[in-house]
């Protein structure tokens, strides 16, 4: 296995839990202590997945994370002991792909990584170049590029997949626990609230209504009746 992951966090023993978690898994695995060594890591070589802490020296994650973004799409795990909602909200707009509170389980942490490893290479292995089209929203499933009334929009993988998941079925019902197995990759209980604010951003970034809350149920893609 061929995949180099990034780990910026500055707590000695937090980097060497996960060193050791994802070395035994397989990964190639580069650690930077601080926001500056990691953005000037992750600027020499190429990385699959970046795991970024929020509260370091010289460069907060939150700059960090936008740094990448203006360089890349690569996923990005926020892995943070900061678990209020604001936080997460603000991560999720950078364009994160998934976000983890301290503490941590291991073998949480290690099928989080799997899961966004295994969405972006599913992402970038189609080869279907059909348009799936709702309304003002054009998804292109080969450049995976999306364009709300013909402005391209940028989209985190997540979300993205979100989207392509609405637009293959539009009007079916999605729980919060299908959107889970189906874009995650897994069902874990409480991260309703995950899903929430990926779909709030999204909402928020195709500038529509059309992504319609099922209370007590779920969302789904369509015009209410």
């Amino acid at each position: 296995m061929n995949t180099n992951i990034l780990i910026i966090e500055d707590e000695t023993a937090i980097q060497s839990i996960l060193s050791e978690l994802l070395t035994d898994a397989g990964y190639n695995i580069e650690v930077a202590s601080d926001g500056l060594e990691g953005i000037t890591k992750f600027r020499k070589k190429p990385f699959s997945l970046v795991l970024l802490d929020i509260m370091m020296p010289k460069i907060d994650g939150y700059t960090v994370c936008e740094m990448i973004r203006q360089e890349s799409n690569v996923p990005i795990i926020m892995l943070t002991a900061l678990d209020e909602e604001e936080a997460q909200v603000k991560a999720f707009e950078l364009q994160v792909d998934d976000y983890i509170t301290k503490p941590f389980s291991v073998r949480l942490v290690l099928m989080r990584v799997e899961a966004v490893l295994r969405r972006a290479k599913d992402r970038n292995n189609q080869k279907i170049t059909t348009n799936l089209v709702y309304e003002n929203i054009r998804l292109n499933r080969e450049s995976h590029s999306v364009f709300v009334g013909g402005n391209p929009i940028s989209l985190t993988h997540t979300e993205y997949g979100i989207l392509e998941l609405f637009m293959l079925h539009p009007d079916r019902v999605f729980t919060r626990d299908n959107l889970l197995n189906e874009v995650w990759g897994y069902d874990f209980a409480g991260e309703e609230k995950t899903v929430n604010i990926h779909i709030m951003n999204l909402r928020r970034k195709l500038d529509t209504d059309l992504i319609e809350t099922i209370r007590g149920v779920g969302y789904r893609l369509g015009k209410e009746n």
